[in-house]
This record gives structure tokens, sequence and C-alpha cells, in this order.
């Protein structure tokens, strides 16, 4: 292609960075913008790029292609306005910091049925989630009995804690561990198991006393009865992401994941095929996966749907709805927290 999409990034932290690496990468995009607040303090890239200190200004550049990697309470902003700006937006994740947030950017998204918008839940990218989906998908270890699922790191601010002090203001983050990593969890159950019709929870911040919850434990049930227990948190000092699904032939085992902190292990999936007789020691296979191409191969599903009008796959906006509406509906199954998480405003319906 002569004629790559002109791409502007607006966040320009260790995400938008990330993310830019694997869009200068793919053969139809190519950076020509960025902005960060950052830009105040320190030089900016000398790469050629144009440089931005705020969302407004690297709008008015001619782009195709808008990246939002910012702030859970900007990034909806962010989102609409690159919508009404008549371009294609790609947006981390979580979509907002609540629901009445994605629910404003799926209006504007209805009107505007040409432009495509997409949200980063890059975990259902990764070889070892996939290759375990393509095992569920096709039955081979029949019907999923229950799941298990634990994704937890040492503490919500990063090593750079000045710059992540937003992640402990619920005014600005609208949610602690649970909606800022374990919305992944919480995706993934979704992508197995389906709709949960039933949600059982406890949620506190009792050991970290921040104004969002270092800990979230929950309980839930499909309509066909499948089970899954979900546990994440703040205060897991040895960082830990395991997905155990129990089915009726055997069980995957999905343990680690690989990450730009390269602090949650290596990245396997174990197959075990239970047997007749086989006294809990069943015959076990495991896979090893040494490289991540979840960032490029998310981004190039964006590209293609872009490119060529494709459906989203992974990460629509009605996908990204559904997956907030399941971590609202855990803070708010705990009645202390439900005060803090009113749903009472009615949210839309969407197909």
């Amino acid at each position: 292609m002569v004629n790559k999409l002109k791409v502007g990034i607006a966040g320009y932290g260790v995400v938008g960075k990330r993310r830019r690496l694997f869009i200068d990468q793919h053969h139809s995009l190519q950076t020509i913008a960025v902005c960060d607040r950052t830009f105040l303090d320190n030089d900016a890239p000398k790469d050629g790029v144009r440089y931005y200190t705020n969302y407004e200004d690297l709008l008015s550049e001619d782009i195709d292609v808008l990246f939002v990697c910012m702030t859970n309470d900007i990034a909806p902003e962010v989102t609409i306005s690159g919508l009404s700006q008549g371009v294609h937006v790609f947006c981390e994740k979580p979509p907002g910091r609540d629901l009445s947030d994605i629910a404003k950017v799926i209006e504007c998204e209805r009107r505007h049925p040409d432009l495509t918008l997409k949200y980063g839940f890059n975990h259902r990218y990764h070889d070892s989630v996939r290759d375990a989906f393509d095992i569920v998908r096709e039955q081979k270890l029949g019907r999923i009995i229950n799941m298990r699922g634990v994704y937890g790191k040492s503490k919500l601010l990063s090593f750079d804690s000045q710059s992540s002090q937003w992640r402990t203001k619920r005014t600005l983050a609208g949610g602690g561990i649970l909606l800022d990593q374990g919305i992944h969890m919480v995706d993934m159950m979704r992508l197995f198991a389906g709709e949960f019709s039933d949600v059982y929870s406890v949620v506190s911040n009792s050991y970290w006393k921040h104004d969002v919850e270092d800990n979230a434990y929950a309980l839930m049930r499909t309509d066909d009865g499948i089970v899954a227990m979900l546990h994440s948190s703040a205060t897991e000092w040895r960082h830990r992401f395991r997905l155990e699904i129990t089915l009726a032939q055997g069980m995957i085992i999905l343990s680690g994941i690989l990450s730009g902190s390269k602090s949650y292990g290596a990245e396997t999936m174990s197959v075990v095929y239970s047997g007749d007789d086989d006294r809990g020691e069943p015959r076990e296979v495991v896979t090893n996966y040494s490289q991540d191409n979840s960032w490029r191969d998310e981004i190039a599903e964006f590209a293609d749907a872009v490119v060529h009008g494709k459906p989203i796959k992974y990460g629509s906006s009605i996908d990204a709805l559904n997956t907030m509406h399941l971590v609202f509906r855990i803070y708010c199954a705990d009645e202390e927290w439900r005060a803090k998480y009113d749903l009472s405003e009615t949210i839309p319906e969407y197909e």
C-alpha cells in the first residue's frame, strides 16, 4: 500500500509508545503526530513526528486514525472527539470510569456508522488464550463445568508513582484493581463462558486504603450452570496470572502472561486429559509461549477493519459495554460498595 493511514496517538506514556512500535510496523499505518502533557517538561521526540501537549491540537492534524491511550476520566471525551472529527478510533481499556461513559461513546458511534471503533482488550490476542479458546469452542474436552481466575500485582501504583497517582482516585479512575487489571480476567471469562446471570462479591480496600478497591472477589454463574470464581488483587506480592477452566473430559490451565513488566512468569497452557482411572494424576501436555504477538495482532485486526470495512471481532463497543457491565455488577453485589457505584441510572440496551 502506497498511501498509509495517518495515525495520531493521544497519550504517549508507556502504552502509547508500545502501541506506536506496532503501529509503525504495520504496512497500512504510520504515526505522524502524538500528544502528551509531559511534553511541557521534557524534550519532545526528535524523530520527525509532530508533538502536542493536548489532544485538541492533535486532532487539528490531518489524521485518519486516532489511538487513545489516556486516563479513564478523559478517554471517553477524546474518543467522542475523534469520532466527531471523522476519524477511526482505537481506545485502550477500560472505555471509561463507568457505564454512562461508554454509553455516551456508543451514542456518538451510532451517529458515525462509517467509522471503526475498537477497544484494546489485548489478552484475547495472546496465543495461549487463543489456543485455549479453540479447544473450548471445538469442545475437544467437552463442556465447561467451572472456571477459577486470579490476576494480581503488588500495588496499584507503578514504580513511577508520580505519573500513576490517578489510579488511586475514584473520580479519575472510576475503580481500582478490578477495573484497571481484573477487567482482563472478567473479559476472558465472558469469552469462554458467555454472560453471567448471578453475581456475588466481596470488594475491599482494607490494605492500601486508597479511594478504590485493592481486592475484589467474585462468584458468578451463567444460566446454563457454569460457575466462575475470580480474584483481582493489588496485594498479590508475587505477581500472578492464572486461569483454570475445568471441562467434562479434562482441564485447561493458563499460567503466566507475557507482559511489558516480565513479572508474571512464563506464559504456558497446560491441557489435562481426564481418564477412567487416573487417580488424580492424569496425562498433561504443556505448551510454552515465548513471544507476545497480542499487540501486533490486535492492531492488525483493527487496521484490517478500517481498510476493508470489516466488523470488529473482539473489542467492539458492545463487547466493551458488556464487560464493563459485569465489572460494575461485581462492584454492586457487595452492599458496601453498591453506594460507591450507584447503578440507578438506566443504561440503554444495545445490540
